[in-house]
Protein backbone atom coordinates (compact mmCIF):
# COMPACT_ATOMS: atom_id res chain seq x y z
CA UNK A 1 0.00 0.00 0.00
CA UNK A 2 1.45 3.35 -1.05
CA UNK A 3 0.09 6.05 1.21
CA UNK A 4 1.55 9.46 0.37
CA UNK A 5 -0.92 11.41 2.40
CA UNK A 6 -1.31 14.41 0.10
CA UNK A 7 -3.30 12.14 -2.24
CA UNK A 8 -5.73 11.12 0.50
CA UNK A 9 -6.14 14.19 2.73
CA UNK A 10 -9.71 14.71 3.87
CA UNK A 11 -10.90 11.28 2.77
CA UNK A 12 -13.19 9.04 4.83
CA UNK A 13 -10.27 7.56 6.78
CA UNK A 14 -9.00 11.02 7.76
CA UNK A 15 -12.47 12.09 8.85
CA UNK A 16 -12.91 8.97 11.01
CA UNK A 17 -9.41 9.11 12.50
CA UNK A 18 -9.41 12.82 13.24
CA UNK A 19 -12.87 12.88 14.80
CA UNK A 20 -11.88 10.16 17.24
CA UNK A 21 -8.57 11.96 17.88
CA UNK A 22 -10.45 15.11 18.88
CA UNK A 23 -12.69 13.11 21.22
CA UNK A 24 -9.65 11.63 23.02
CA UNK A 25 -7.96 15.02 23.33
CA UNK A 26 -11.19 16.58 24.58
CA UNK A 27 -11.35 14.01 27.36
CA UNK A 28 -7.70 14.37 28.34
CA UNK A 29 -8.11 18.14 28.65
CA UNK A 30 -10.73 17.71 31.35
CA UNK A 31 -8.01 17.21 33.94
CA UNK A 32 -6.11 20.39 34.86
CA UNK A 33 -2.66 18.77 34.76
CA UNK A 34 -0.58 19.26 31.58
CA UNK A 35 -0.37 16.53 28.97
CA UNK A 36 1.77 15.69 25.97
CA UNK A 37 0.71 14.78 22.44
CA UNK A 38 3.19 12.74 20.37
CA UNK A 39 2.55 12.26 16.65
CA UNK A 40 4.96 9.63 15.32
CA UNK A 41 4.25 10.06 11.59
CA UNK A 42 3.23 13.70 11.42
CA UNK A 43 3.44 14.41 7.69
CA UNK A 44 3.23 18.06 6.64
CA UNK A 45 0.54 19.12 9.11
CA UNK A 46 -2.03 20.55 6.70
CA UNK A 47 -3.08 19.91 3.10
CA UNK A 48 -4.18 22.06 0.18
CA UNK A 49 -7.18 20.33 -1.35
CA UNK A 50 -6.64 22.21 -4.63
CA UNK A 51 -3.18 20.64 -5.04
CA UNK A 52 -2.42 18.35 -7.96
CA UNK A 53 -2.32 15.35 -5.63
CA UNK A 54 -5.72 16.01 -4.03
CA UNK A 55 -7.35 16.88 -7.34
CA UNK A 56 -5.97 13.73 -8.97
CA UNK A 57 -7.74 11.41 -6.52
CA UNK A 58 -10.60 13.63 -5.37
CA UNK A 59 -10.97 11.52 -2.23
CA UNK A 60 -11.86 14.54 -0.08
CA UNK A 61 -15.06 14.95 -2.10
CA UNK A 62 -16.49 11.76 -0.63
CA UNK A 63 -14.99 12.48 2.77
CA UNK A 64 -14.89 15.88 4.40
CA UNK A 65 -17.05 17.53 1.71
CA UNK A 66 -19.90 15.12 2.42
CA UNK A 67 -19.52 15.48 6.17
CA UNK A 68 -19.59 19.27 6.20
CA UNK A 69 -22.83 19.30 4.21
CA UNK A 70 -24.57 16.50 6.13
CA UNK A 71 -27.47 17.05 8.52
CA UNK A 72 -26.06 16.05 11.86
CA UNK A 73 -28.19 14.92 14.84
CA UNK A 74 -27.81 17.21 17.83
CA UNK A 75 -26.14 14.62 20.07
CA UNK A 76 -23.59 13.83 17.36
CA UNK A 77 -23.08 17.49 16.44
CA UNK A 78 -22.09 18.23 20.02
CA UNK A 79 -19.41 15.53 19.90
CA UNK A 80 -18.13 16.67 16.50
CA UNK A 81 -17.99 20.36 17.37
CA UNK A 82 -14.26 20.48 18.33
CA UNK A 83 -13.41 18.81 15.00
CA UNK A 84 -15.70 21.08 12.96
CA UNK A 85 -14.37 24.18 14.74
CA UNK A 86 -10.87 23.48 13.38
CA UNK A 87 -11.74 21.99 9.98
CA UNK A 88 -14.27 24.71 9.21
CA UNK A 89 -11.58 27.38 9.36
CA UNK A 90 -10.03 26.08 6.14
CA UNK A 91 -12.86 24.60 4.08
CA UNK A 92 -15.90 26.53 2.76
CA UNK A 93 -19.41 25.15 3.05
CA UNK A 94 -20.75 24.16 0.60
CA UNK A 95 -17.54 22.78 -0.90
CA UNK A 96 -16.15 24.76 -3.82
CA UNK A 97 -14.51 22.52 -6.47
CA UNK A 98 -12.37 25.45 -7.65
CA UNK A 99 -11.23 26.58 -4.21
CA UNK A 100 -11.81 23.68 -1.83
CA UNK A 101 -9.55 25.10 0.87
CA UNK A 102 -7.19 23.36 3.27
CA UNK A 103 -7.67 20.25 5.36
CA UNK A 104 -5.81 20.06 8.69
CA UNK A 105 -3.67 17.04 9.45
CA UNK A 106 -3.34 15.69 12.96
CA UNK A 107 -0.56 18.17 13.94
CA UNK A 108 -2.70 21.19 13.06
CA UNK A 109 -5.74 19.68 14.78
CA UNK A 110 -3.85 18.93 17.98
CA UNK A 111 -2.11 22.32 17.95
CA UNK A 112 -5.47 24.07 17.68
CA UNK A 113 -7.16 22.00 20.37
CA UNK A 114 -4.53 21.73 23.08
CA UNK A 115 -3.99 24.25 25.88
CA UNK A 116 -1.07 26.64 26.55
CA UNK A 117 0.24 24.31 29.28
CA UNK A 118 0.33 21.22 27.03
CA UNK A 119 3.31 20.07 24.93
CA UNK A 120 3.43 18.54 21.46
CA UNK A 121 6.07 16.48 19.63
CA UNK A 122 5.82 15.87 15.89
CA UNK A 123 8.10 13.23 14.36
CA UNK A 124 8.71 13.20 10.62
CA UNK A 125 11.57 11.64 8.65
CA UNK A 126 11.10 13.10 5.15
CA UNK A 127 13.27 16.28 4.82
CA UNK A 128 10.91 18.19 2.52
CA UNK A 129 7.91 17.24 4.67
CA UNK A 130 9.74 18.56 7.74
CA UNK A 131 10.12 21.97 6.08
CA UNK A 132 6.43 22.07 5.14
CA UNK A 133 5.43 20.92 8.62
CA UNK A 134 7.40 23.73 10.22
CA UNK A 135 5.72 26.26 7.92
CA UNK A 136 2.25 24.88 8.65
CA UNK A 137 2.79 24.81 12.40
CA UNK A 138 4.45 28.22 12.63
CA UNK A 139 6.15 29.47 15.76
CA UNK A 140 4.73 27.71 18.78
CA UNK A 141 6.74 27.28 21.95
CA UNK A 142 4.68 24.24 22.91
CA UNK A 143 5.79 22.31 19.82
CA UNK A 144 8.92 20.38 18.88
CA UNK A 145 9.27 19.17 15.29
CA UNK A 146 11.91 16.45 15.09
CA UNK A 147 13.42 14.82 12.01
CA UNK A 148 13.36 11.20 13.11
CA UNK A 149 11.93 7.82 12.18
CA UNK A 150 8.47 7.52 13.72
CA UNK A 151 9.14 4.25 15.54
CA UNK A 152 12.46 5.53 16.87
CA UNK A 153 10.62 8.59 18.16
CA UNK A 154 7.92 6.39 19.68
CA UNK A 155 10.47 4.51 21.74
CA UNK A 156 12.53 7.60 22.57
CA UNK A 157 9.85 10.01 23.79
CA UNK A 158 7.84 7.82 26.15
CA UNK A 159 7.20 8.19 28.96
CA UNK A 160 6.84 11.98 28.71
CA UNK A 161 7.71 14.22 31.63
CA UNK A 162 4.03 15.01 32.11
CA UNK A 163 3.25 11.31 32.60
CA UNK A 164 -0.09 11.72 30.85
CA UNK A 165 -1.04 12.22 27.24
CA UNK A 166 -1.68 10.63 23.87
CA UNK A 167 0.52 9.01 21.23
CA UNK A 168 -0.88 8.95 17.68
CA UNK A 169 0.70 6.31 15.44
CA UNK A 170 -0.36 6.68 11.82
CA UNK A 171 2.19 4.88 9.62
CA UNK A 172 2.17 5.06 5.80
CA UNK A 173 1.92 1.24 5.43
CA UNK A 174 4.30 1.30 2.48
CA UNK A 175 6.40 -1.66 3.68
CA UNK A 176 5.23 -5.28 3.56
CA UNK A 177 6.24 -5.85 7.21
CA UNK A 178 4.58 -2.66 8.53
CA UNK A 179 2.13 -4.46 10.83
CA UNK A 180 4.85 -6.52 12.49
CA UNK A 181 7.10 -3.45 12.94
CA UNK A 182 4.16 -1.50 14.30
CA UNK A 183 3.24 -4.22 16.80
CA UNK A 184 6.84 -4.72 17.97
CA UNK A 185 7.50 -1.02 18.53
CA UNK A 186 4.11 -0.39 20.11
CA UNK A 187 4.63 -3.18 22.63
CA UNK A 188 8.07 -1.81 23.50
CA UNK A 189 6.64 1.69 24.03
CA UNK A 190 3.76 0.35 26.13
CA UNK A 191 6.20 -1.57 28.33
CA UNK A 192 7.97 1.73 29.04
CA UNK A 193 4.73 3.69 29.55
CA UNK A 194 1.84 1.33 30.27
CA UNK A 195 -0.50 4.08 31.51
CA UNK A 196 -0.33 6.23 28.36
CA UNK A 197 -3.07 6.41 25.75
CA UNK A 198 -2.06 5.17 22.29
CA UNK A 199 -4.18 5.63 19.16
CA UNK A 200 -3.10 3.50 16.19
CA UNK A 201 -4.55 3.84 12.70
CA UNK A 202 -4.49 0.86 10.33
CA UNK A 203 -5.92 -0.08 6.91
CA UNK A 204 -8.07 -3.20 6.94
CA UNK A 205 -7.15 -4.99 3.74
CA UNK A 206 -5.22 -8.12 4.74
CA UNK A 207 -7.36 -9.57 7.53
CA UNK A 208 -4.78 -12.13 8.78
CA UNK A 209 -2.24 -9.35 9.32
CA UNK A 210 -4.68 -7.33 11.40
CA UNK A 211 -5.60 -10.37 13.48
CA UNK A 212 -1.92 -11.12 14.12
CA UNK A 213 -1.37 -7.48 15.13
CA UNK A 214 -4.05 -7.68 17.82
CA UNK A 215 -2.83 -11.09 18.97
CA UNK A 216 0.66 -9.64 19.46
CA UNK A 217 -0.79 -6.92 21.68
CA UNK A 218 -2.77 -9.35 23.83
CA UNK A 219 0.14 -11.80 24.05
CA UNK A 220 2.28 -8.94 25.42
CA UNK A 221 -0.24 -8.36 28.20
CA UNK A 222 -1.92 -5.24 26.84
CA UNK A 223 -5.35 -5.67 28.36
CA UNK A 224 -7.34 -2.51 27.62
CA UNK A 225 -7.79 -1.87 23.90
CA UNK A 226 -10.80 -0.40 22.12
CA UNK A 227 -11.08 -1.41 18.47
CA UNK A 228 -13.09 0.90 16.19
CA UNK A 229 -13.54 0.12 12.50
CA UNK A 230 -15.35 1.85 9.66
CA UNK A 231 -15.99 0.60 6.14
CA UNK A 232 -17.61 2.78 3.48
CA UNK A 233 -18.23 -0.07 1.03
CA UNK A 234 -17.37 -0.22 -2.64
CA UNK A 235 -18.26 2.09 -5.51
CA UNK A 236 -18.06 1.86 -9.28
CA UNK A 237 -15.96 4.06 -11.57
CA UNK A 238 -18.17 6.90 -12.67
CA UNK A 239 -18.14 10.30 -14.30
CA UNK A 240 -21.30 11.23 -12.41
CA UNK A 241 -21.14 13.78 -9.60
CA UNK A 242 -20.30 12.37 -6.19
CA UNK A 243 -22.81 12.63 -3.36
CA UNK A 244 -21.14 15.93 -2.46
CA UNK A 245 -22.25 17.30 -5.86
CA UNK A 246 -18.67 17.39 -7.19
CA UNK A 247 -17.43 15.32 -10.12
CA UNK A 248 -15.35 12.22 -9.40
CA UNK A 249 -13.45 12.78 -12.67
CA UNK A 250 -14.00 9.15 -13.62
CA UNK A 251 -12.08 7.88 -10.61
CA UNK A 252 -13.01 5.06 -8.30
CA UNK A 253 -12.20 5.30 -4.59
CA UNK A 254 -11.97 1.53 -4.18
CA UNK A 255 -8.29 1.63 -3.18
CA UNK A 256 -9.21 1.73 0.51
CA UNK A 257 -12.68 1.22 1.91
CA UNK A 258 -12.10 -0.19 5.39
CA UNK A 259 -9.90 1.07 8.21
CA UNK A 260 -9.61 0.97 11.94
CA UNK A 261 -8.26 2.47 15.13
CA UNK A 262 -6.75 0.50 17.99
CA UNK A 263 -6.86 2.63 21.14
CA UNK A 264 -4.88 1.46 24.16
CA UNK A 265 -6.11 2.81 27.51
CA UNK A 266 -9.06 4.64 25.90
CA UNK A 267 -11.06 7.25 27.79
CA UNK A 268 -13.92 5.48 29.55
CA UNK A 269 -16.47 7.59 27.61
CA UNK A 270 -15.04 6.84 24.17
CA UNK A 271 -16.93 3.62 23.46
CA UNK A 272 -20.26 5.26 24.25
CA UNK A 273 -19.36 8.26 22.07
CA UNK A 274 -18.27 5.97 19.23
CA UNK A 275 -21.64 4.24 19.29
CA UNK A 276 -23.19 7.57 18.35
CA UNK A 277 -20.51 8.74 15.91
CA UNK A 278 -19.80 5.60 13.84
CA UNK A 279 -23.37 4.94 12.62
CA UNK A 280 -23.61 8.59 11.55
CA UNK A 281 -20.28 8.42 9.69
CA UNK A 282 -21.24 5.13 8.06
CA UNK A 283 -24.55 6.54 6.78
CA UNK A 284 -22.99 9.83 5.67
CA UNK A 285 -19.86 8.48 3.97
CA UNK A 286 -21.12 5.17 2.55
CA UNK A 287 -20.33 4.81 -1.13
CA UNK A 288 -21.77 1.39 -1.89
CA UNK A 289 -22.52 -2.14 -0.68
CA UNK A 290 -20.60 -3.34 2.35
CA UNK A 291 -20.59 -0.11 4.36
CA UNK A 292 -20.55 -0.96 8.05
CA UNK A 293 -18.96 -0.18 11.39
CA UNK A 294 -17.64 -2.22 14.28
CA UNK A 295 -16.73 -1.68 17.94
CA UNK A 296 -14.88 -4.33 19.89
CA UNK A 297 -13.14 -4.49 23.26
CA UNK A 298 -9.82 -6.31 23.20
CA UNK A 299 -8.31 -7.96 26.24
CA UNK A 300 -5.90 -10.75 27.13
CA UNK A 301 -8.90 -13.11 27.03
CA UNK A 302 -10.36 -11.75 23.81
CA UNK A 303 -8.63 -10.71 20.58
CA UNK A 304 -10.95 -9.71 17.74
CA UNK A 305 -11.09 -12.13 14.83
CA UNK A 306 -12.18 -11.20 11.31
CA UNK A 307 -13.08 -13.56 8.51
Amino acid sequence: MNYRHAFHAGNFADVFKHIMLTRILDYLKRKPAPMRFIDTHAGIGGYDLSSEESQRTGEWRNGIALLLEAECPDEVAQLLKPYFDVVGRGIPVPADPQRPGRYPGSPVLAQALLRPLDKLIFCELHPSDIRKLNRNIGKDRRVKVIEIDGYTGLRAYVPPLERRGLVLIDPPFEKPDEFSSLARNLVEAWQKWPTGTYCVWYPLKAVPEVNRFFRTLTDAGISDVLCLELSVGQSKITDEPSRSGLSNNGLSNNGLSNNGLAIINPPYVLEEEARLILPFLCDTLARGPGANWRIDKVSAEHAPSRH
